[in-house]
């Protein structure tokens, strides 16, 4: 498989999430790509990895949104096909949220799921 980048992508990046990953890979010398990734562990059986990293994978899906890029490997891409990457701050804290459809269920922390 090739490296993808599509007009309407599978998995979305809000405004929001997007500026934070600017933010953040500003003072990055080299790791300027936001990985997201799903492993299995955590709590509810599959757990959300965000990891930054220097360029993408043959088979990443690559999606961008004002001048920030997000991949998404082939294995991970199933579980996060139709899923919105946000941005959130609240009373308890600041973290990347992912609005996944294919979740069943969900753990209280928010970075793991089953489907």
């Amino acid at each position: 498989m090739t490296q993808q980048t599509l007009a309407q992508p599978p998995v979305s990046v809000s405004s929001s999430a997007a500026a934070r990953i600017l933010s953040i890979v500003d003072d990055e010398p080299v790791n300027k790509l936001l990985r997201v990734s799903v492993e299995g562990g955590g709590c509810s059986g599959f757990q959300y990895k965000f990891d930054l990293v220097d360029a993408a994978e043959d088979d990443d899906l690559v999606v961008e949104r004002d001048g920030a890029t997000v991949l998404i490997d082939s294995i991970s891409l199933p579980y996060l096909a139709g899923s919105e990457i946000d941005y959130v701050q609240e009373l308890i804290g600041s973290s990347f949220k992912v609005t996944n459809p294919n979740a069943t269920a969900s753990c209280g922390c928010g970075t793991s799921f089953s489907v």
